[in-house]
């Protein structure tokens, strides 16, 4: 009992015994009658508004950390567009302070798979190294270039800003695509931008004949690159 109550207890004690125990159960009954009633538990509240996007699966890509260097994340994607638009912006898009030319290239080379025209291991492993060498060479910024870039602190980035025209590849078994569109380059030094207006392919094979990236959760059949272009290839 509440001290208050008890309070009240010494009170009525004065009365005399039959209206100190008329007292306790008044004060009894008041006290029950006042008390918050039980009610049933009711299930929580279901919102109508659409789960926030920290609750819903973001879109799948095989590694999110690379975006520490700069670097566009590879997408998980049988859809073509998306992984085209993603791979153009990828061969450009980097910081020079945060990581080396070579790593660059070792990680774009995770985008690629073999030429599924041809049809020996060995030949494939042969067009694959001649694509990643050509990439080395004419398509990501020379070493110099590069160096001079982290000396003035700045930061690279691409992306499409046209529409994407596609053309069918000769003797694809099935699958491939090049793929060609505009692409903004934008060099970024503190709050300074410029931008770099190209016009650029890549091929990329979507189909069984794809060779997920090791250790990944691409499997057989999802987007993969061929070869970048340096230049527009359009027929």
């Amino acid at each position: 009992m509440s001290t208050g109550m008890s309070r009240r207890g010494l009170i009525w004690a004065t009365v005399g015994a039959v209206v100190l125990l008329i007292a306790i159960v008044a004060i009894i009954a008041a006290t029950l009658n006042g008390a918050p009633q039980a009610r049933p538990s009711s299930p929580a509240p279901t919102s109508s508004a659409s789960p926030s996007s920290a609750t819903q699966p973001q879109a799948a890509v095989v590694d999110e950390g690379v975006t520490q260097y700069g670097w566009v994340p590879e997408p998980i994607t049988t859809d073509r567009e998306t992984y085209v638009r993603a791979a153009l912006a990828a061969a450009s898009t980097f910081d020079p302070s945060k990581s080396t030319r070579d790593k660059f290239l070792a990680y774009l080379a995770t985008w690629f798979t073999p030429d599924a025209r041809w049809k020996t291991q060995a030949d494939r492993d042969r067009a694959t190294q001649l694509y990643l060498g050509a990439l080395d060479e004419s398509v990501v910024l020379p070493d110099d270039q590069w160096t001079q870039l982290r000396s003035d602190q700045n930061t690279v980035t691409a992306k499409v800003t046209g529409p994407i025209k596609y053309m069918a590849v000769p003797n694809d078994p099935g699958g491939m695509s090049i793929a060609t569109a505009d692409v903004t380059v934008t060099y970024r030094q503190g709050n300074v931008t410029n931008d770099d207006q190209v016009r650029v392919s890549v091929q990329v094979l979507c189909g069984s004949g794809s060779v997920p990236a090791p250790g990944s959760a691409q499997r057989a059949g999802d987007c993969k690159v061929v070869r970048f272009f340096d230049s527009a290839l359009e027929g």
